[in-house]
C-alpha cells in the first residue's frame, strides 16, 4: 500500500475562544472559515484560514475545561510565513507583547498566543 497524505488542519485547544479568534485575526491575519458547535454546547470548533492555502488552524473550545492548558515541555509549534516587511511584522508583534523568543542568527522569531502556544514567524521567500 502506498498512502499519499496531505495536510488539512492543525488543532489547538483554547480557554477563551473569542480572545483566541481576535489574536489570530490581529497577529496573523487569519479569518474564520468554518465552525462546528455541539448540540449540547459541550464544544465549539472554529477553523481559521489564511485565504491562500487549504490548510486551517482548528481552535477547540471545551465547555468543561475551564483551567489553563498544561503544555509542559511540548516543543511542537505552528509556523507561518508573513508577507511584506518582516521587520515591520516583528515590531508589530512586539507592540502586541506576544514575541516570546527571537533567534536573530537564524532570522526567525516566535510569538505566543493567549494559551501560550508558540508560533514561529518566517518571511515569505
Amino acid at each position: 500500500m502506498n498512502i499519499k497524505g496531505r495536510f488539512d488542519h492543525f488543532n489547538v485547544n483554547v480557554t477563551d475562544l473569542d480572545r483566541s479568534i481576535r489574536f489570530y485575526e490581529t497577529a496573523l491575519g487569519l479569518k474564520e472559515v468554518g465552525r462546528k458547535e455541539a448540540a449540547d454546547g459541550s464544544f465549539i470548533l472554529v477553523y481559521m484560514g489564511d485565504g491562500v492555502t487549504g490548510f486551517s488552524l482548528e481552535l477547540t473550545w471545551l465547555r468543561d475545561h475551564t483551567q489553563p492548558y498544561e503544555l509542559g515541555e511540548n516543543e511542537s509549534h505552528l509556523c507561518l510565513r508573513v508577507e511584506g516587511d518582516y521587520d515591520e511584522a516583528r515590531r508589530f508583534h512586539k507592540e502586541m507583547g506576544c514575541v516570546c523568543f527571537e533567534n536573530e542568527a537564524m532570522g526567525l522569531y516566535f510569538i505566543n498566543d493567549p494559551d501560550d502556544y508558540w508560533i514561529e514567524i518566517l518571511p515569505v521567500k
